[in-house]
């Protein structure tokens, strides 16, 4: 295909999934009127999922949201939904798939034989395990154990867990964290390939890495504290900003890197990111 406009059109269709109002607290409030719509990015002749890139500071409640969105958590106030196979329905555990930052593997067992666990839960085949390393560059270490793997390398095959186990939905707790910067680009490349497994598939990643979230994400939202008229910041963080990657020209492009709203979107961010606390 020909790196030309045409390639990168692209049109919105159904709503996959919706978080409405959603506020938590315990002795003070940590989430507030958090408010956003996930639809199926529809692009001509392409299977193309959807990266929602939810960033903030440390300590702003980015965890809680995820929690959330996993159904792991109940919300105070407000509602997490999800496109279901007979119609919406709220949000429980096991309907999203999620990789914390520590991968739940087994020691004991070879990378092979943890998947196998997970494609039996789902009544998968040998068959499903091997495409996934193979699709994922891990077909050379299926016999290897999980302490003889990279961080980077764990992540994978925690991930090609939850594909096997989950539905179409996907939640990763700050992916990037502690990866030098050939694991942080494999990662990346990793989460675009889930992208494209599914039509439907759409993969929300929580993180405060700016560049890589500008790299994978077709829709970035900012985390923060607003702040009232004489400049305190009010009890709560919500989306303070929302980027359209799509709209700006940035998204599923390789040489983005290289381009002038790169760099412009980057410096914005961290400007942003000095206001948010």
């Amino acid at each position: 295909m020909s790196d030309t406009v045409a390639d990168y059109s692209y049109t919105r269709s159904e709503c996959l999934m919706s978080i409405e109002n959603l506020g938590v607290h315990y002795d003070r409030p940590i989430l507030r009127d958090i408010n956003l719509k996930i639809y199926d990015i529809v692009r001509p002749n392409l299977t193309q999922g959807q990266v929602v890139t939810i960033l903030g500071p440390s300590g702003i409640g980015k965890t809680q949201l995820l929690r959330c969105i996993a159904g792991l958590q109940s919300p105070a106030t407000g509602t997490v939904s999800i496109q279901a196979e007979h119609g919406d329905k709220h949000v429980h555990a096991g309907d999203v798939g999620m990789v914390g930052q520590h991968y739940p593997l087994f020691n004991h067992r070879t990378v092979v034989d943890n998947l196998l666990i997970a494609a039996k839960r789902a009544n998968k085949t040998r068959e499903a395990v091997d495409h996934y390393l193979g699709d994922f560059k891990l077909a050379d270490q299926a016999s290897k154990y999980p302490m003889q793997l990279s961080g980077g390398q764990r992540q994978r095959v925690a991930i090609i867990q939850q594909l096997l186990n989950r539905s179409r939905f996907l939640v990763m707790d700050e992916p990037f964290s502690g990866l030098d910067p050939q694991a942080k680009q494999m990662v990346c490349d990793t989460l675009l390939t889930v992208s494209q497994k599914h039509e439907w598939s759409t993969t929300i990643v929580i993180s405060h890495d700016i560049d890589a979230a500008i790299y994978i994400s077709d829709t970035i939202c900012v985390l923060g504290r607003t702040r009232d008229g004489q400049g305190q910041p009010l009890p709560g963080a919500t989306i303070v900003d929302r980027y359209d990657l799509m709209e700006m020209g940035l998204a599923w492009r390789p040489d983005k890197q290289k381009l002038l709203q790169f760099a412009t979107l980057r410096e914005n961010i961290i400007d942003r990111f000095k206001t948010l606390l």
